[in-house]
């Protein structure tokens, strides 16, 4: 029974240690993380703003090319075909169901 104190004092001690070693190692896992060798990006702001800032008559949700045209297709159509969709079964469900 004597010895179990002196046991808990001696894995405190050997917690507070790797707690201490972990510590001191936060800073160099973070500057890893946030290096600067990592590759530089380029500033690509300037040429998107000239883009769709161009007077050319075309909305700002097409300015961007042939992508943004078929995305916007796609959207409309899948817009105009659930309205259908929906005032279709609204028209069903207003019938009233004969009776057999």
């Amino acid at each position: 029974m004597g010895d179990e104190p002196q046991q808990n004092s001696v894995e405190n001690g050997q917690d507070e240690m790797n707690v201490a070693r972990f510590q001191s190692k936060v800073p160099v896992l973070a500057g890893r993380t946030f290096s600067s060798s990592a590759r530089q990006l380029r500033n690509k702001v300037p040429e998107a703003q000239k883009l769709f800032q161009e007077d050319n008559g075309l909305p700002v949700h097409i300015k961007g090319g042939t992508f943004d045209v078929v995305l916007y297709r796609a959207t409309m159509t899948l817009t105009l075909g659930g309205t259908c969709y929906s005032l279709y079964w609204l028209l069903v469900a207003s019938m009233p169901q004969k009776k057999a």
